[in-house]
Formats: structure tokens, sequence, C-alpha cells
């Protein structure tokens, strides 16, 4: 149970990684501002990147903490949670203005149609 728990806490802080990134991006200045030295007047998009790649930092060290507990092919699966996770987010929080698509919908699906296959027991 140990094992599952970090992986959920991996999926949980890469996602969050994700999106931290994203919004950084979305405020970042242009390169000539970067040039400028204008970077340093606002601190906002330096700082979800920092928080962002300290996310994944942590997701790193939950994610080979579980793979001290559990075999590699019962955790590996657990990761394209946050392919789902993302996606809802991005297209439910109004600061990324992502565009919903049916075909986005349909290939979350497969993946936890996928998710679900692979995490079955199977017959002995």
């Amino acid at each position: 149970m140990k094992g599952y728990g970090l992986a959920l806490c991996s999926v949980m802080l890469v996602s969050l990684a994700q999106l931290l990134l994203r919004a950084g991006m979305l405020h970042f200045p242009g390169w000539q501002a970067i040039f400028d030295g204008e970077l340093w007047q606002q601190p906002l998009p330096l700082i979800l990147l920092f928080i962002g790649l300290s996310a994944y930092a942590l997701s790193m060290l939950c994610w080979m903490l579980a793979l001290r507990h559990l075999a590699l092919n019962r955790l590996y699966p657990l990761l394209s949670i946050s392919y789902v996770l993302v996606w809802l987010a991005a297209i439910s929080l109004p600061m990324f203005d992502e565009p919903f698509r049916w075909s986005s919908l349909a290939g979350v699906g497969l993946i936890a149609a996928g998710l679900l296959c692979v995490s079955l027991p199977g017959r002995k």
C-alpha cells in the first residue's frame, strides 16, 4: 500500500508541475525583455517555474521510493493518470484557456481503459 501511495503522490506532483510550468510560461516575457534585464521586474513567472521544477524533483523522489516497494510493471501504468489530471485541469481552469475537444476526451477515455486493462488482476 505504501508503494501505491508514493506513486499517487508522484502523479499528483508531476501533474501540478505541468500546470505550474504552463502558467509560468504563459506569463514569461519575451526574449528581448530577458536580454534587457526586465525579467526581474515581474518575478511571478520565475516563481511559478521554480515551484514547478521543485514539484518535478519531489515527484521523482516519490517515484524512486515507490520503486522500492512495488514492481515497475505495476507502477508504470499509474503515470498515465497524470495525463488525465492535467487535461482535466487545463480545460477546467479558466487561466489556461484550453479548448475542449471530443477527440481529446476520446483519447483520455482510451488512457483510462488501458489503465484498467493493465491494472486488473489476471487469471491464474
